[in-house]
């Protein structure tokens, strides 16, 4: 893997998903660093972990969540690292229960698969369908680390262009909470 700074020259071979990311963070002035590893999408550890190291970042850990009744619906952003206890998020955030969302509501609200979950993909929910959750410890690195709408890319960019950039462009409020990761 390599590391590239900005949108790729040649777009071709990249689907509309990815190339729209590259157009938004563009027409917003957000300077980023890329690496792509399109024969080894980061679905596993070992993949994330050399990620990591190409960009020198954490990638975050992106969860597509419900309620129980699957009429709201959460993108949770933490630390890659960090362990996810429902239970805990249930209760800060006031819901009974959170379940994961299923894969036809992901590409109906957010145009992403399993795999490809980012914080960018708020940008194909128009209709303000999913609330962002961010857990405050992603918000203390100086950079972000994320897909940009495909696994078999990773991009990172700072933190502060996340809050003071991209979120603002997307009408975006996230719920700021504290995961410790115990029950």
């Amino acid at each position: 893997m390599e590391l590239y700074h900005g949108s790729p020259a040649d777009l071709s071979g990249r689907n509309d998903r990815e190339i729209r990311t590259y157009a938004f963070l563009d027409s917003l002035g957000v300077k980023f660093d890329r690496t792509d590893h399109p024969d080894t999408p980061a679905t596993t550890m070992e993949v994330c972990a050399e990620v990591d190291a190409v960009l020198d970042v954490k990638i975050c850990k992106n969860l597509f969540l419900c309620n129980r009744r699957k009429t709201k619906f959460y993108l949770v952003v933490m630390p890659g690292d960090k362990p996810f206890k429902t239970k805990e998020l249930s209760g800060q955030m006031g819901i009974s229960r959170l379940s994961f969302g299923d894969e036809s509501r992901m590409e109906e609200l957010l145009d992403l698969h399993p795999g490809s979950v980012s914080v960018l993909g708020l940008m194909n929910d128009k209709e303000h369908r999913v609330q962002l959750v961010i857990d405050e410890d992603v918000l203390r690195d100086e950079y972000f680390g994320c897909h940009p709408c495909e696994n078999t890319s990773s991009i990172r960019f700072k933190t502060a262009d996340l809050t003071g950039k991209i979120l603002p462009a997307l009408g975006v409020d996230p719920v700021l909470v504290k995961l410790v990761g115990t029950e």
